[in-house]
């Protein structure tokens, strides 16, 4: 008996993934972090998300309906990008600051480039670095934790990225009083952007995802190996300083949930490597020699107006592929 061979179009390798399922993944793994900057900001943080992802959907439900495009709510990614954008502001931020952040991050840096999958930057991390250079005092207002946030004049306390910005070849003795010990830092005791300071709920969304296959660890892992590696050297093989640098600042956020977006990170193996290892030089950089204390977001950013380098160097070519001479002939 003969068979017969069906011939049909791409895709042939079909997955019964959906960018819905994706996404609620993507929320549910958000979700620790979200309680814990409610726990230590109180309703204030809850309510800055609310505004920030209520803002996010509206503005693609009107840019979608005056660009006479199909409606694209139901991804969910208008919600990750808003719940994203909250998490890494100060709680104190103005409300409307946090709805001017959501409606740049969909309508300029989303919509205006076709939608999910064809911006080339992440759009919440373009958002807040907007919102930095543009309100750098109300960006910068770092309540400490449990102080409340409603009014203006609530505790601020510095974040303990700027207080390692004064530290000189590791020694952190010098600044100990100033920073919250190790085991704050990890569960989240000090001041920062609302979804950056508790390390471990950050970790623990980090893992879900990988578990589910939402991202793949390359990323996650070069990048925060390279800062560790790049920090244990400045740090003259001080462990401690290592250990802030790691659980300080945006890096697990910016690491496991921005870095590794599908749309601005390479698809292959290599590409992802290089990705990461960029990710983390340039974060490295930043804060051992420029004058902020933090790099995340000014790294992914230029990592991601790279991709397409990245994926025109490192995206296998072909079998059978011969590469033409200059001259027109095949090598």
């Amino acid at each position: 008996m003969s068979k017969k061979l069906t011939v049909s179009p791409s895709p042939h390798v079909r997955s019964k993934e959906t960018t819905t399922g994706i996404m609620l993944d993507v929320i549910i793994a958000l979700i620790p972090a979200l309680i814990m900057s409610a726990y230590y900001f109180g309703l204030r943080a809850l309510l800055l998300t609310l505004v920030c992802v209520g803002s996010a959907v509206l503005a693609e439900y009107v840019c979608r309906k005056v660009m006479k495009r199909n409606n694209t709510l139901g991804d969910l990614s208008a919600i990750v990008t808003g719940l994203i954008l909250a998490l890494n502001l100060p709680s104190s931020l103005p409300l409307w600051m946090g709805a001017l952040g959501s409606i740049i991050a969909i309508v300029v840096v989303k919509q205006m480039f076709g939608g999910i999958g064809q911006n080339f930057v992440n759009p919440a991390m373009t958002a807040r670095i907007i919102l930095m250079v543009s309100f750098p005092t109300a960006m910068a207002h770092w309540v400490a934790p449990f102080a409340g946030s409603w009014s203006p004049d609530a505790v601020t306390a510095a974040t303990p990225m700027a207080v390692l910005a004064g530290v000189q070849g590791g020694d952190v003795s010098a600044v100990a009083d100033s920073l919250p010990s190790l085991t704050g830092m990890l569960l989240g005791a000090h001041g920062g952007s609302m979804g950056e300071v508790c390390s471990l709920a950050l970790i623990a969304g980090g893992l879900y995802l990988i578990i589910r296959k939402v991202i793949s660890p390359i990323i996650p892992l070069c990048f925060i190996g390279t800062v560790a590696v790049f920090m244990l050297i400045a740090g003259g093989g001080n462990l401690t300083f290592t250990a802030y640098q790691l659980l300080g600042g945006g890096l697990m956020l910016g690491a496991f949930f921005m870095a590794t977006d599908y749309a601005t990170s390479p698809l292959n193996k290599k590409g992802k490597i290089i990705f990461g290892i960029g990710c983390g030089l340039i974060t490295s950089i930043i804060r051992i020699f420029g004058s902020l204390p933090e790099g995340v977001s000014f790294s992914i950013i230029l990592m991601n107006i790279l991709v397409p380098h990245i994926e025109n160097l490192t995206t296998p070519k072909p079998f059978g592929y011969v590469k033409e001479k200059k001259g027109g002939k095949a090598e």
